[in-house]
């Protein structure tokens, strides 16, 4: 078992910055998800780590171990790859057993690794099959499996769901955090897929054009997102972003986006006070907005009237695509909504919940205000 820490890990491929002064310490058994768009750098950060890619610049530890020299063989580590990458001509059993093999370990000790892990990924009627001979999820958990075998003190997954169908998507999600429970060993995933980050992750480190952009846990990510970047990549639909201005009336403060006026609940005005009569963003999760005869009690609710452009039914809930004035947003309202395209509706703003964003801090990408 092992930490490990990306100390000012930077890479370069020519003029181009793939990672920038990365820092990020990963615990010992930590379960860590690195997720962002594509191009971000989160595979070019797993890399660095198996030795596939030679840092730039920094230091990549495994334990107490600088590994930037070490051989991509020696640094105990175990790659699970996109694509299966299993020998066609071989058995389950002899993709799993090969690298022990070429390690030379005895015969009965790679018998009882197999076995072992085969057992715990449910393969073990699998065995003398051949890759042609399986199903994608089942060719994953051979992947997984080849892994579980080497038995090393770091898991590395890239991206490793993405060639399989919706539904085995979530079955091997959860068939991975399972694993990782059983195992109780350090576990690095890249994604750019922000539900499988969310559902699996102990923490999320969020990437952007190679730079980290928050590192946290998932709930506190969806909770207090640091910049725009992160607000708009974690939560499905993302979240809703306004143009809009801090005025203030008497003792109140309100946010005017020209088409809306809403005004900030006293217990958070105190916050924003500092900008009044500054353009900032505004920003409000679609779960946030609703249907005011089906609103949760006891929140800040502030009315806008706006219009529906497009009604998506789900069954379990209703995505609303809305126009107000210059303005689209999205809302997720409760089920038994019966809207139709083209009405003018009321819904109600959760004022408990929003997010301001400076765009004084970063005109690309707005720092949080708290």
């Amino acid at each position: 078992m092992a930490s490990v820490s990306y100390n000012h890990v930077s890479k370069r491929f020519g003029d181009f910055s793939a990672l920038k002064d990365l820092n990020i310490g990963i615990e010992d058994k930590e379960f860590l998800v690195l997720v962002g768009p594509s191009g971000c750098g989160k595979t070019t950060a797993l890399r660095c780590l198996a030795g596939l890619e030679e840092v730039t610049s920094g230091e990549v530890m495994i334990g107490d171990v600088v590994v930037n020299d070490v051989a991509p063989k020696d640094r105990d580590i175990a790659m699970v790859f996109q694509s299966y990458a299993l020998y066609p001509h071989m058995t389950v059993y002899d993709n799993m057993a090969f690298g022990l093999k070429l390690r030379k370990l005895p015969k009965e000790e790679i018998k009882t690794r197999v076995e072992n892990a085969a057992k715990i990924l449910g393969i073990e009627q699998l065995l003398k099959r051949r890759p042609r001979e399986l199903s994608g999820g089942q060719r994953q958990r051979v992947a997984l499996g080849r892994a579980i075998v080497r038995e090393p003190k770091v898991f590395l997954f890239d991206e490793p769901l993405s060639n399989l169908d919706a539904k085995l998507r979530v079955q091997t999600r959860a068939e991975i955090s399972k694993l990782h429970q059983r195992l109780q060993t350090t576990f690095i995933y890249v994604t750019h897929d922000q539900t499988e980050a969310m559902t699996m992750a102990s923490r999320i480190a969020v990437m952007n054009k190679g730079v980290l952009q928050q590192l946290d846990t998932p709930q506190n990510l969806y909770d207090f997102p640091a910049n725009m970047f992160v607000a708009g990549f974690i939560g499905s639909p993302a979240m809703n972003f306004f143009q809009a201005r801090l005025v203030k009336e008497g003792t109140y403060l309100f946010l005017d986006t020209g088409d809306m006026k809403v005004k900030i609940p006293e217990s958070r005005a105190k916050i924003y006070m500092p900008l009044a009569g500054r353009d900032v963003i505004f920003g409000i999760r679609p779960e946030n907005i609703h249907n005011p005869q089906f609103a949760p009690p006891g929140i800040h609710a502030e009315i806008v009237k706006t219009k529906v452009d497009v009604v998506e039914l789900m069954g379990f809930e209703i995505l609303l695509y809305l126009v107000s004035g210059n303005t689209t947003f999205v809302a997720r309202v409760d089920p038994r909504t019966r809207f139709a395209m083209g009405d003018n509706v009321e819904l109600v703003f959760d004022m408990d919940h929003f997010h301001i964003f400076d765009p004084g801090s970063d005109p690309e990408n707005p720092v949080a205000v708290r």
